[in-house]
């Protein structure tokens, strides 16, 4: 009987090594969709003249879209398969992302993040199925490599952001040449991804019935995604107005961050090989504590760079080594599963920049920075108390 790993490919071209780089540049198109926007907050901010909590408040769209889209996504890419849904909706989320540089009002911005963050959804589940379904290709770990891809899209946007800025090239033409990049990747490389064949009708579907241990994954997930939100939305601001770096500068925090990030994935499948899955998650936890508190109690250039590249790698393997035990699940089918836990953990990527904001209004940036190095901690606490880390 054929399966999802073993279904034949779009363009009948039977090679791991295709497969892979088609489902890494997927991740690397949606990662730099992403990046382009984060890279131009503070110039969104500025040119509409928000203040922090209304920024915070405009960003909370993207939560909310996520969670429409939260109990479908798994039944859409189910019905459909993730290699038919993810082309079509990377197509859409760039569409959108586009849309964001018209936004001449609050509102308006407000909406294209809603819809942003609604594709968004479909997009992250439809690219972390085809992880998965790349991983059994392969039959071992990969999906440490495959967000490292998306890492280094995060740094590669980060980089186009501030040579845009540099340009004086406007935000409009920013977000219309990225389209213009991933629209290319889509068209190469979409019939080369896994066809995954729809869910048996004798599996679990997606239900809002607590799970245990899903919900600690995602809790873990969004403590470390939300981390991730945090830098990618507010390290250009905390540059900005903690650091005073000067404007060229302020990207810097950002970049050391990704960098270190897509690093620590690259190395990350070796890593848990030597020392085990568990031991990989608690120091994770530590260096997201450390990194966060030093950026706060130091807050100089040199300082904060080192600091956020600590925090860089902190988050590095935690995403993936979730979604790879919750593919694993004993009674929940992995494509569920994932579903679950990767909307849960992506609603902190999207939940963690508005608190920031809430916060900074109501203290200032430095306390909202100190706020999420506690997320650190508690990550710690639940790595160390789940048992279905033991074998890992």
């Amino acid at each position: 009987m054929e399966t999802p790993e073993t279904a034949p490919l779009g363009a009948n071209y039977d090679n791991r090594t295709r497969i892979r780089i088609a489902v890494s540049l997927f991740y690397f198109g949606q990662g730099i969709a992403f990046a382009s926007w984060a890279s131009r907050i503070p110039i969104i901010k500025g040119y509409l003249q928000l203040s922090d909590a209304q920024l915070g408040t405009i960003l909370l769209m993207l939560p909310i879209g996520q969670l429409i889209t939260m109990p479908i996504s798994g039944k859409l890419v189910g019905k459909y398969g993730s290699h038919r849904v993810l082309p079509i909706g990377v197509a859409i989320y760039l569409l959108v992302l586009c849309s964001i540089s018209l936004a001449t009002d609050a509102w308006q911005l407000g909406l294209c993040l809603l819809l942003f963050g609604i594709l968004g959804n479909i997009c992250n589940i439809s690219v972390n199925t085809q992880g998965v379904l790349a991983e059994g290709v392969y039959k071992k770990p990969i999906m440490s490599s495959f967000h490292g891809s998306w890492s280094i899209a995060g740094f590669s946007g980060a980089l186009i952001g501030l040579l845009t800025l540099n340009l004086a090239i406007s935000t409009g033409l920013h977000f219309l040449l990225v389209s213009v990049l991933v629209f290319a990747n889509i068209f190469v490389n979409k019939n080369y991804l896994v066809q995954d064949v729809s869910a048996s009708t004798d599996k679990k579907s997606f239900s809002f019935k607590p799970d245990k241990l899903l919900i600690s994954l995602g809790v873990i997930g969004f403590c470390s995604m939300a981390t991730e939100g945090a830098m990618f939305d507010w390290s250009g601001v905390y540059f900005q107005d903690i650091v005073m770096a000067p404007a060229t500068l302020t990207t810097l925090g950002y970049a050391s961050f990704m960098v270190m990030m897509a690093l620590g994935r690259f190395a990350g499948d070796r890593v848990i090989g030597r020392i085990g899955r568990k031991r990989t998650l608690q120091i994770s936890g530590i260096l997201m504590f450390m990194g966060m508190m030093t950026a706060v109690l130091f807050p100089s250039l040199v300082i904060c760079t080192l600091a956020f590249m600590l925090v860089g790698i902190g988050v590095a393997c935690n995403i993936p080594s979730v979604y790879s035990v919750a593919g694993k699940h004993p009674t929940i089918s992995s494509g569920v599963a994932l579903a679950m836990v990767s909307s849960v953990s992506y609603l902190g990527f999207l939940m963690g920049p508005p608190l920031i904001g809430y916060v900074a209004e109501l203290f200032n940036l430095r306390y909202s920075f100190g706020l999420f190095a506690f997320f650190g901690l508690l990550m710690l606490v639940l790595t160390t108390r789940l048992k279905a880390f033991n074998n890992e």
